[in-house]
Parts: structure tokens; C-alpha cells; sequence
């Protein structure tokens, strides 16, 4: 049965902030009434065929241990509002070039995990997302992201990426999501004003 977002929310067990997030970011399948109620259809839980479910978050420095833990609790509640079983966290400290890490290499070997649940697409890997989940489908076996998306443009994801990367060696992790947030509302701008110059 359909319902607003407020029920939906309390169903789920989540804040409504994070049920309004979702629909923001496109997991949900709701849509707006003309009056502005956002409408939650019955959910048809997709659950993984085979093997377990994984939790992985990732940051790239010690210092952001407090989003570490934030990032695995929205893991948590969108897999309980999935009605997902968690069989296992992993939580690791690296950056997102580096292809070198263990934990997750040790996610991605384990046969028995069939689903990896990450909160945005650099958390596992900052390039080359459709090779790894082309990898892992012909395993029986899936990757998926909460935010699947930056933006709505694959190309400026992929510009945003390696500009939040670089932005946190050259000036230190702490500023590095400011000026990569900045750099990225400039390369949308020029985007958006070469698409309207061809349409013109």
C-alpha cells in the first residue's frame, strides 16, 4: 500500500531527514503530489539471491573518524529499510586511489559476500565503478550504492572525483571537500551554459 513519507520513514525505522534524502537521491520509489506530499509506493524488496551482505565504508584519514561512523550508521539504516540481513562491517581508513587496500580486496575475494553495500560509488572505488560491478555480476554477486550519483551527469562525477582527490593532497583533508565542492559547482555552470549554447 502506498504512503507518505512521514509513515514510510517510521516503518522503516529511519528520521524522516533520511527517508527525505533518499527520495532526493533517487532510491526510493516515490514521487510528489501537486500539493507536495511525497508519496512512497509499496517498496518490492529486492534482496540478493545468493551469499551474504556487507557493509563497507571508507575515509581517506584517521581525522574523519566521526564520519566513519556516520557513514556506517546510514549504511545500516538503508539495509534495515531494505529489509537487507547484515552479515558483516567493514569499516577501513584509505584513500580512494589507492587500489591496494585490504579490507575491501578481501570483501571482493570472499565468495560467500553477494552483496556490498557502499554509501556512494568512491567509496569503493573512485574510477572504474562499471568494470568492478561488470566483474562481480558475472560472479552472481553485486556492488550497490546508496547514492548512486553526484550529480546527473557521469562526466562531472568523474571530474568531481579526481578533483576531490587531488584537492586532499595538495591542501589537506580538512579543506579538500570545500574546494573540490566549489570547483565542482563551477565545472556544472560551464556544463550547463555549453549545453544551452546548443540549443541555441
Amino acid at each position: 500500500m502506498d504512503m507518505k513519507l512521514s509513515q514510510y520513514a517510521k516503518k522503516a525505522g529511519v528520521t524522516y531527514k533520511t527517508a527525505w534524502r533518499w527520495y532526493k537521491a533517487g532510491t526510493l520509489d516515490a514521487y510528489q503530489t501537486p500539493t507536495g506530499t511525497v508519496i512512497v509506493r509499496d517498496p518490492v524488496v529486492e534482496k540478493p539471491e545468493t551469499g551474504r551482505i556487507a557493509l563497507y565504508a571508507r575515509v581517506s584519514s584517521a581525522d574523519q573518524k566521526s564520519d566513519l561512523e556516520r557513514q556506517v550508521q546510514r549504511l545500516r539504516d538503508y539495509a534495515a529499510a531494505r529489509g537487507y540481513p547484515v552479515a558483516k562491517e567493514v569499516v577501513e581508513i584509505a584513500s580512494g586511489l589507492n587500489d591496494n587496500r585490504p579490507k575491501f580486496l578481501k570483501l571482493l575475494a570472499d565468495p560467500s559476500i553477494g552483496t556490498i553495500l557502499v554509501e556512494r560509488r568512491d567509496r569503493g572505488t573512485r574510477f572504474g565503478w562499471r568494470y568492478l560491478t561488470t566483474l562481480l555480476q558475472a560472479q552472481g554477486r553485486r556492488i550497490e550504492a546508496i547514492f548512486p550519483h553526484e550529480t546527473q551527469d557521469d562526466l562531472v562525477d568523474d571530474v568531481v572525483s579526481l578533483i576531490t582527490s587531488m584537492a586532499a593532497r595538495m591542501y589537506g583533508r580538512r579543506g579538500s571537500r570545500h574546494r573540490a565542492e566549489r570547483i565542482k559547482q563551477c565545472v556544472e555552470s560551464v556544463m550547463k551554459e555549453e549545453r544551452t549554447e546548443e540549443c541555441v
